[in-house]
C-alpha cells in the first residue's frame, strides 16, 4: 500500500476505467450499431436485439446504483457506531438528526476532529456532503470504495 497515492478530498472519487469508460463504451457502441441494423433491415430479431442492447446499458447504470446503495447503508452503520463512541454525552442523542449524506461526507475525518464537526453540521445545518468534506482537516482515506 505503500505506492498508492495519499487520498484527499480532490482525489478520493473512484473510477474503475475498465467499467466506467470501456465497458460503458462497448455497451454505447452496441446499442447504437443495433440501432442502426434496426433502422437498415427491420426485423422481429433486430428489435429484440435492440431491446437487449438497451437493456445491457440500463443494466450498467443500475448494477452501479444498487452497489452504492449498498455502500452508503454500511457507511450509514458504521458511522452510527463510531459516533456513537467518540461523541461526548451530549451529541450522541443527536446522532439521529445526521442524514445519509452528512455520515458519509463526515467518515473522512479523524476521530479527533469528529466531535467538533459534528457540532458544527448540526448547528450551522450543512447538509452539502462537499462542504463538509471540505471542512475535514485531518483526511482519512478510505480505500474500500464500491
Amino acid at each position: 500500500m505503500a505506492d498508492e497515492q495519499v487520498q484527499t478530498l480532490t482525489n478520493h472519487t473512484r473510477y474503475v476505467p475498465m467499467y466506467h469508460y470501456v465497458l460503458f463504451a462497448i455497451l454505447v457502441v452496441n446499442l447504437g450499431w443495433t440501432g442502426v441494423k434496426v433502422a437498415r433491415h427491420p426485423s422481429v430479431d433486430a428489435t429484440v436485439a435492440l431491446l437487449v442492447a438497451f437493456g445491457l446499458l440500463i443494466l450498467f447504470f443500475y448494477a452501479r446504483q444498487f452497489a452504492l446503495t449498498v455502500q452508503d447503508r454500511v457507511i450509514r452503520l458504521e458511522m452510527q457506531l463510531r459516533l456513537a463512541k467518540v461523541l461526548p454525552a451530549d451529541l450522541v442523542p443527536r446522532i439521529g438528526e445526521l442524514s445519509v449524506v452528512q455520515l458519509i461526507a463526515l467518515r473522512f475525518a479523524s476521530d479527533a476532529e469528529l466531535p467538533e464537526l459534528v457540532r458544527v453540521v448540526l448547528t450551522q445545518e450543512i447538509t452539502d456532503g462537499a462542504a463538509i468534506k471540505k471542512m475535514v482537516r485531518d483526511w482519512q482515506p478510505d480505500r474500500l470504495r464500491a
